[in-house]
């Protein structure tokens, strides 16, 4: 079976072109709103949250460093994440209870993405200002 032809067909054309799009990945993406539901940021480039502890993550084969992290509650909806801290020293300047602002990063720590049933996401380069 061919295509519909004829000058009364565009209501099918319409409508099997609206069915077809769902298999475009990118305009699922874009209309399903995972973006909000899966990403704990829900959409933000950045986001505030409190410090809860600090922890060191073991990197990826064939590192064998201790990346330094501290786990944060993230202020908007309470979702707990795993944040990178860089740079020598930095972990120094942050303590339990603090606030710090991060953005999203990249897969260079395995234990910050999506684990247990929050979620967890990396927050690279965390923003901090030290009045200490």
């Amino acid at each position: 079976m061919g295509k519909p032809r004829g000058i009364r067909t565009a209501r099918k054309h319409v409508n099997h072109r609206r069915e077809q799009r769902w298999a475009d990945k990118e305009y699922k993406k874009a209309h399903m709103g995972t973006r909000w539901k899966a990403n704990p940021f829900g959409g933000a480039s950045h986001a505030k949250g409190i410090v809860l502890e600090k922890v060191g993550v073991e990197a990826k084969q064939p590192n064998s460093a201790i990346r330094k992290c501290v786990r944060v509650q993230l202020i908007k909806n309470g979702k707990k994440v795993t944040a990178f801290v860089p740079r020598d020293g930095c972990l120094n300047h942050i303590e339990e209870n603090d606030e710090i602002q991060g953005r999203q990063g990249s897969q260079r720590i395995p234990s910050s993405f999506i684990q247990g049933k929050e979620g967890t996401a990396t927050i690279i380069g965390v923003i901090y200002t030290c009045d200490k």
